[in-house]
């Protein structure tokens, strides 16, 4: 078994959406990494308590909070359980996102399936980082990795309200970046795509797209998710202390934005 360095020993991370997917490899890396974890979920109670299990199976101490982050009275319930919990929280990943896996093309965009998308990656995303930055910066201290997508950089003709819900993530953390700092770092993170359940049991994904992307990823891998979630908590160590308002992919070359 590869090292796992303890870059949050004596840390408290937040890791929203935590009962599933990347979300839940996530918080099992930072519990790996000496963190208390604090596991929510909104619906998916099983996974969560599965996610707390693993982590409690390694030594390491989690909780579970519930929460429908698309309203804010929600959002606030759920700060005061998780810093009465841990007296403090360091790191918060807004992992949560609606990304409307069920559409297949732009014509079968539907209002419901917009305001779904909005609702919870823009309101949501917005209001998280609101409402813990502001403890945060209260508390002197705090880092928020907004979990965002390389979908900014090529568009969605999939479905065009999961690539503008991103981009407004990033101006989100741009937004907050300058209005916490220095105190508080906030950062975007951008995987590329991953092998999760939901992945694995697209129309689209089983119809070829997976060796299309294959041939155009320069690392000639789709990882699972355990393989980027370190990457995404590098952003809140302090190796990272310097950066805050960035956007950092990790896609295994297929984009390759930049100057």
């Amino acid at each position: 078994m590869p090292q796992i360095y303890p870059r949050f020993e004596g840390k408290t991370v937040l890791v929203t959406g935590a009962g599933t997917g990347f979300g839940a490899e996530i918080a099992f890396r930072a519990a790996q990494e000496g963190a208390k974890v604090a596991v929510h979920y909104n619906s998916s109670k099983a996974g969560a308590e599965a996610t707390v299990k693993r982590i409690e199976a390694i030594g390491g101490e989690a909780i579970m909070v519930q929460a429908n982050i698309q309203t804010w009275a929600a959002i606030k319930k759920m700060a005061d359980e998780v810093f009465a919990a841990f007296g403090t929280l360091d790191v918060l990943v807004n992992n949560v996102g609606d990304v409307s896996s069920e559409q297949m093309d732009w014509r079968e965009l539907t209002q419901e399936a917009l305001d779904a998308v909005i609702d919870i990656d823009v309101k949501g995303t917005l209001l998280m980082t609101h409402e813990f930055g502001e403890r945060m910066l209260e508390q002197g201290h705090g880092n928020i990795i907004n979990v965002g997508s390389t979908v900014i950089v090529r568009g969605s003709p999939r479905a065009p309200q999961y690539a503008a819900a991103k981009y407004a993530i990033v101006g989100i953390t741009k937004s907050y970046a300058k209005a916490l700092a220095p105190a508080v770092r906030v950062n975007t993170f951008a995987p590329g795509f991953m092998e999760t359940e939901k992945l694995l049991n697209r129309a689209d994904w089983k119809a070829g797209r997976k060796e299309v992307l294959l041939s155009q990823t320069p690392m000639g891998h789709i990882p699972p998710p355990e393989f980027v979630a370190g990457t995404c908590l590098w952003l809140a160590t302090d190796e990272a202390a310097h950066l805050t308002g960035g956007y950092l992919l990790a896609d295994g070359g297929f984009n390759m934005v930049g100057a």
